[in-house]
């Protein structure tokens, strides 16, 4: 079974991907950036960037019937890593109880007001 999920994002049907993929019981969130979706409205800050994007992929893994708590692999890949520390309190809180295999990647992000980019895989529970 494979199930596509969408967040709304213009971007998704513009290039060509899916929010996320849900295949034999595992869940690939594509790289989320900041953006409220419902609105196209990024903030400035990189917290308030990894917080907007940690919502968007809860809500994708959601609609699956998974959670944050699922997470079995995490990247997030900064412009500036300098950015990285201001994150923690939100990572730390979303990944508190799966403490998922996480890797951070210095790296450019396709729009320059985009500091934060996040993916993920996930494994159904049960």
């Amino acid at each position: 079974m494979r199930k596509r999920i969408s967040s709304g994002s213009p971007f998704e049907a513009e290039i060509g991907y899916s929010r996320a993929i849900c295949c034999d019981g595992w869940v690939f969130v594509a790289g989320t950036t900041g953006y409220d979706y419902a609105t196209m409205e990024m903030p400035e800050g990189v917290a308030a960037q990894c917080t907007n994007a940690l919502s968007t992929i809860a809500r994708a893994l959601e609609e699956v019937g998974a959670s944050l708590d699922d997470a079995v692999r995490v990247r997030y890949i900064l412009p500036d890593k300098a950015d990285w520390p201001a994150c923690w309190p939100a990572t730390r809180a979303a990944f508190a109880h799966a403490r998922p295999a996480a890797t951070m990647i210095v790296a450019g992000l396709q729009e320059p007001e985009m500091k934060i980019e996040i993916e993920v895989t996930a494994r159904l529970p049960g």
